[in-house]
């Protein structure tokens, strides 16, 4: 009998939260530096390799890591995360090189679409995550916050409204941080960090 039918561990298993929340923090910072204008606003695409290849990898293969161990809500919620950052990938790419042939006049509304979307996306798992632990709620709640505040700036041309905005993202990276902190104790052996009670 081969060691792999003798072993009854499962194939998978650990903790997908611990590559997952760095990874989107990571993300999340680099979008917040470049909408609080650490970058001006023509250099923005330079937060794209994170946000692309460590962030949108990242969280694709969290959750394909938690839907391995049957964690469906885990990996629903990287899943969204990974399709959010990806697609705001491909946005920027497609309209820095003009791949999707949008109107110049077109582009604020095009960019608007993007944004309102996501807006609606990331409120319905806003209230997806309501019987989870509060720091999920308040890190897509205020992803919901950030995206409204970028619809309105984008179609106002606001860049203050921007900016704020990006001051948000440094919020729910910060939740992020915290979240990571205590998926990394708990996998090293220590104690997770309470992460609030669920609202339902």
């Amino acid at each position: 009998m081969s060691a792999v039918a003798q072993s009854s561990s499962p194939a998978w298993s650990g903790d997908p939260a611990v590559l997952g929340l760095p990874v989107f923090v990571v993300g999340s910072i680099s979008l917040g530096l470049a909408l609080t204008g650490y970058v001006p606003p023509a250099a923005a695409a330079s937060a794209l390799p994170i946000i692309l290849m460590a962030t949108g990898l990242g969280l694709l293969i969290s959750a394909l890591w938690a839907a391995a161990l049957g964690q469906s809500m885990v990996a629903c919620i990287f899943g969204v995360f990974a399709a959010f950052w990806l697609s705001y990938s491909v946005l920027v790419l497609g309209l820095n090189h003009d791949w999707f042939k949008i109107p110049a006049a077109d582009v604020v509304d095009s960019i608007a679409l993007f944004q309102l979307s996501w807006a609606i996306a990331m409120g319905m798992l806003t209230i997806a995550t309501l019987k989870l632990p509060a720091a999920f709620t308040a890190i897509a709640g205020l992803v919901v916050v950030a995206l409204i505040m970028l619809v309105i700036a984008t179609k106002n041309a606001d860049a203050d409204l921007t900016k704020a905005a990006g001051y948000v993202v440094f919020a729910f990276a910060a939740i992020g941080v915290y979240a990571f902190l205590g998926a990394a104790s708990a996998a090293s052996g220590g104690k997770g960090y309470p992460l609030g009670p669920s609202m339902l």
